[in-house]
């Protein structure tokens, strides 16, 4: 796996935990701003929203544009955003900070995508993807905690102090170990990049990506007052539950990572299955506490287990495309983000309680398991175009792969 790969897995590090880490930081939020807990979550459904509008706008923005340049300026913006974060005097200002972050996330994400999946041949797509999503993993074993421990220890805004500081580590390591890239000879068309829009498999592709993202994290983002209010736990034990919950995500990742190449329908359909039986598993013994800390670390394995597949899936739908396959995928994830903590705020603002949360949320996932069956019979019958290019040809048809 080329180092490139790595380097963007360690940027991802930092925005994976700013994109998570408010799961264990509602209540400080929500009363130094003096919110509701559901209110304060529209935070999440904030930086959720600004990168499935920002994940398309900027990967068309940046189509032409050096990938290397683009990924420096990206990061350096939303380290920006995690100061403007912990700066921010208002809910307001806080609000307008988490969106500018996920625009410039969203862009990271669609552009390392490109560049990640276009290394390595068809075959390692999945594998590729995973080194990425395992810096999300490790975001959610290491950072997000911190984080958590932070808000618990030194109040909520030490934690974007911190993300800004890890994001400033990452700027670093593209600096100086992703190559600088010239331009493209031929420049990439918008129109023929936009033309995998007329594929109802892409179409379905976001709508599995987004149910079963949406769904883990419609509970995943009310996690914090669930321990503490349903399940009964000191809140100490917040950091620690969500820490499982990442070491789940990393499994799961370094398990999906290995074997979607081969088996990517079996990966999905068993991931998304098992992550609606552990949400009815919550919903229902949410109430003993030993059941609700094994259901989150089950939840990372399971959620995290079926995204490599999910990332290799639009790619080979919308192999065409790679930019903008990137692209789709990132907001795809983030409709789910977005409409997941929604749904959950709205099941605890009509008085159903935290653990109605885990209800909704396996709504979602079920319906994403109807969309993979349609999916697989589409692709039993006419089976989708997927590009075949080995990595040097790769390399010659993406210009962010040419040497300096």
């Amino acid at each position: 796996m080329p180092v490139a790969v790595y380097i963007l897995g360690l940027a991802v590090f930092a925005l994976g935990t700013s994109e998570f880490m408010l799961s264990g930081l509602l209540p400080p939020i929500a009363d130094d701003m003096d919110v509701s807990i559901p209110r304060a979550g529209l935070l999440i459904s904030a930086f959720a929203i600004g990168m499935v509008v920002g994940a398309p706008l900027l990967a068309v923005a940046t189509l032409r544009l050096p990938r290397r340049t683009t990924l420096i300026t990206l990061i350096t913006v939303f380290g920006l955003g995690q100061v403007a974060g912990a700066l921010a005097p208002t809910y307001e200002i806080l609000f307008a900070s988490r969106v500018i972050s996920a625009f410039a996330c969203a862009g990271f994400w669609a552009v390392g995508a490109a560049v990640a999946i276009a290394m390595v041949p068809v075959n390692q797509r999945a594998r590729a993807m995973a080194v990425m999503i395992g810096g999300l993993s490790i975001a959610n074993v290491l950072g997000v905690p911190a984080g958590a421990f932070l808000g618990d220890n030194f109040g909520w805004r030490s934690a974007f102090w911190a993300v800004g500081a890890a994001s400033a580590i990452a700027l670093v390591g593209v600096l100086t170990l992703i190559p600088r890239i010239p331009l493209p000879a031929e420049k990439p068309r918008l129109k023929q990049e936009l033309a995998i829009y007329r594929d109802r498999q892409v179409w379905l592709s976001i709508a599995i990506t987004a149910l079963a993202a949406g769904g883990v994290f419609c509970a995943f983002s009310y996690l914090s007052p669930l321990l503490t209010d349903v399940a009964g736990l000191d809140k100490g034990w917040v950091p620690t539950v969500l820490g499982l919950f990442g070491a789940g995500a990393l499994l799961g990742t370094a398990i999906g990572g290995r074997i979607a190449d081969a088996h990517l329908f079996g990966v999905l359909l068993s991931g998304i299955v098992a992550s609606t039986v552990f949400l009815v598993a919550l919903a229902l013994f949410s109430g003993t506490a030993a059941v609700a800390i094994s259901l989150s670390f089950l939840l990372g394995v399971s959620a995290f287990y079926t995204a490599p597949a999910l990332n290799a899936r639009m790619f080979n739908v919308a192999g065409a495309a790679p930019t903008l396959a990137g692209a789709t995928t990132t907001a795809a994830f983030n409709l789910g983000n977005t409409g997941g903590p929604w749904l959950g705020g709205t099941v605890i603002d009509l008085k159903l309680g935290y653990a109605s949360t885990a209800w909704a949320g396996a709504a979602m996932t079920a319906i994403a398991i109807a969309a993979v069956t349609v999916s697989l019979r589409l692709h039993r019958r006419t089976p989708s175009r997927v590009v075949t290019t080995s990595s040097a040809e790769a390399t010659r048809q993406e210009p962010s792969l040419q040497g300096p």
